[in-house]
């Protein structure tokens, strides 16, 4: 198991303190300002339609946003799996023809 540190992010102008192994440290920055941004996207729409939404609300609602996110590129990456997967299918049997030609 790799030693934790302590990783420093910024997330709307509030600086956050994350256990994280060093190893993973570059990715969790990365994490960070992708949700950075999805936040203060969503904050500056909600404030140039005149709502002022509270941190908390938009932070739920970029972590939704996100997840939502996660959930199709997930959905997108089994089909190409089952499609890989349907192809090796077939590949094996026109292989196992092939043998059973030769014998």
């Amino acid at each position: 198991m790799s030693d934790k540190h302590v990783a420093s992010v910024t997330i709307l102008d509030r600086e956050y303190r994350i256990n994280c192994p060093l190893e993973q440290q570059e990715s969790l920055q990365r994490a960070a300002k992708q949700l950075d941004e999805k936040m203060r996207e969503l904050k500056k729409a909600t404030t140039a339609s005149g709502k002022i939404q509270p941190t908390e609300r938009i932070a739920v609602i970029a972590a939704l946003n996100l997840a939502h996110q996660l959930q199709e590129l997930e959905e997108v990456h089994k089909t190409y799996t089952d499609g890989i997967a349907q192809m090796n299918e077939k590949l094996d049997d026109c292989l196992d023809h092939d043998k059973q030609l030769e014998l």
